[in-house]
C-alpha cells in the first residue's frame, strides 16, 4: 500500500499543479466588483450575456443602407470604420459596430464558436430593429463571424463584405500540399501557436502567457508580421491624434483574443468552400478584399477560395498588405463595391 501511494500522490498534485498552470484566471466582466467600468450601452442576449454596441452614420429611421461592422482581433467596436463622412451622407449609410463576446464592453462566452458568432449578429439586429435584412462587414478575424452569417443567417443579409479576412488551414476542401506550404510561409511563432490552437487547445494559455518561446506574431504585434505598405500605414497611423484606447483585453486574456484564436483555428462545422449562393438572383453579393503583400492572411489560399467560390467578387490590391483598408480611401472603395457595385481599384 505504502509504495502505492509513493507513486500516486506525487502524479496526483502534479495533475492538480498542471491544472492550476492550465487554467486561466477568473475574467474581470464589465460593471462586476473590481471590473472595468460600463460605457457603452449593450443589449440583453437570449442566453443571458450582454453585448455591447456603438452606432454610427446616419439615423438608422432615415438609412438606406444598415451595416455591422465585425471588429478585428485585439480590438473592439471604438476603433470606427475609417470611411468618409462625405460617403456616409451621400448613401445614407447606418454603422452598428459591437464588442465580440469577450471583447471591450461585451461578456465573454465560453461556448463561442462560428456559429454563435453569428447568430450573436442576428440578435443585435433584432434587437435594434435593423428589419429583415441588413449588411455585414468583417475585417481580419472578424471575417470567420461573416463565414457564419453566411453559413448559418444568409436568409438575414442583404450583402457581405470581407476584408483580409482569416484563413483556417485546416479547412478540408484545401489541397493538402497548398495548405501546407503557405503555413510554412507564416513566421514561427505564428505557426506554433495556430497548431497548438489547433491540435492541442487546452495548452494555448500555457503558450501565450510562458516566457521563454516567442508565441503569437499577431498578438505581440511582431515586426516580421507588417509588409513594406503596413509600415507605412502604422507610421501615419502613429502621426494622428491618440484619442481612442484600446480596451480590447480589459475583461482578460483568455475569453478575448485566446478565445478568437481557438475558435478561428480549430475545427469548424462547416466548410467554407462548400457554402452555396445567397443571392442566386444577384439580390445581393458577397466580397473578399485582400492584400497582396499580407503576411498574415497569404493570398495564395485566397485566390484558391475565390476559383471554388465563384460567386464571391474578389478583389486583389497588388501592394497592399494587411492593413491596407485604413488608409488611403480604401473602405469608401470597398463599400461602393458593396452597397453600388462599383469595383474601381484606382488608387
Amino acid at each position: 500500500m505504502a509504495p502505492k501511494l509513493v507513486f500516486v500522490l506525487p502524479v496526483v498534485l502534479l495533475s492538480l499543479a498542471f491544472q492550476v498552470i492550465l487554467r486561466p484566471p477568473p475574467q474581470k466582466l464589465c460593471g462586476s466588483p473590481g471590473g472595468p467600468p460600463l460605457m457603452s450601452p449593450r443589449i440583453k442576449l437570449r442566453d443571458g450575456r450582454y453585448l455591447a454596441y456603438r452606432e454610427d452614420g446616419v439615423q438608422k429611421d432615415k438609412a438606406r443602407y444598415k451595416i455591422i461592422t465585425v471588429h478585428a482581433f485585439d480590438s473592439t467596436k471604438d476603433f470606427p470604420l475609417p470611411v468618409s463622412k462625405e460617403l456616409v451622407e451621400e448613401l445614407g449609410i447606418y454603422l452598428l459596430a459591437y464588442d465580440r463576446a469577450g471583447y471591450g464592453e461585451s461578456d465573454p462566452n465560453p461556448k463561442r464558436d462560428v456559429k454563435s458568432e453569428a447568430l450573436d449578429i442576428e440578435e443585435l439586429a433584432d434587437q435594434l430593429g435593423l428589419g429583415q435584412k441588413f449588411y455585414v462587414l468583417g475585417a481580419s478575424m472578424g471575417g470567420y463571424s461573416v463565414w457564419g452569417c453566411l453559413q448559418y443567417i444568409p436568409h438575414r443579409l442583404a450583402g457581405a463584405a470581407m476584408v483580409v479576412p482569416i484563413i483556417n488551414y485546416w479547412w478540408p476542401s484545401f489541397p493538402a500540399e497548398l495548405s501546407r506550404q503557405a503555413f510554412k510561409r507564416l513566421v514561427v511563432p505564428e505557426q506554433r501557436t495556430l497548431w497548438i490552437a489547433h491540435n492541442i487547445p487546452s495548452l494555448l494559455y500555457l503558450w501565450m502567457t510562458q516566457r521563454w518561446f516567442p508565441s503569437s506574431a499577431a498578438a505581440m504585434h511582431h515586426p516580421e508580421i507588417f509588409s513594406k505598405h503596413d509600415m507605412e500605414v502604422l507610421q501615419k497611423m502613429m502621426a494622428m491624434p491618440k484619442t481612442i484606447e484600446n480596451k480590447s483585453r480589459q475583461q482578460g486574456i483568455y475569453e478575448s483574443i485566446h478565445r478568437d484564436l481557438l475558435v478561428a483555428f480549430g475545427s469548424w462545422e462547416f466548410d467554407p468552400m462548400n457554402i452555396t449562393n445567397p443571392f442566386p438572383q444577384n439580390e445581393g453579393s458577397v466580397h473578399i478584399w485582400q492584400g497582396y503583400e499580407d503576411r498574415l492572411v497569404l493570398v495564395e489560399l485566397q485566390r484558391y477560395i475565390s476559383n471554388k467560390l465563384p460567386w464571391i467578387k474578389y478583389h486583389e490590391v497588388p501592394e497592399g498588405g494587411h492593413m491596407f483598408m485604413l488608409v488611403d480611401g480604401w473602405t469608401d472603395r470597398i463599400l461602393k463595391a458593396l452597397l453600388l457595385g462599383e469595383e474601381s481599384l484606382d488608387v
